[in-house]
């Protein structure tokens, strides 16, 4: 792993939506100092949006292609 186990913290939050559905959350944070020394920092072009989102046919097919792969439904 690149990260040493004091750089990752990750958590897990499980309950009931408001629609009554099950959930699971998860929150994973890195520290800065780790994703600089990989290349990754707020300052490169890729770290911020750069131009419009894909449209939505683009996301729906994404979904339908990992389903199909994977097995999973979104």
């Amino acid at each position: 792993m690149p990260f040493a186990s004091d750089e990752i913290r990750w958590g897990l939050t499980c309950g009931r939506d408001s629609d009554g559905q099950w959930r699971g959350w998860f929150d994973v944070r890195v520290q800065a100092a780790a994703l600089s020394r990989l290349g990754l920092h707020p300052d490169q072009p890729s770290a911020r949006v750069t131009g419009p989102s894909p449209p939505g046919w683009w996301h729906a097919a994404a979904e339908r292609n990992a389903s199909q792969q994977f097995g999973v439904r979104f």
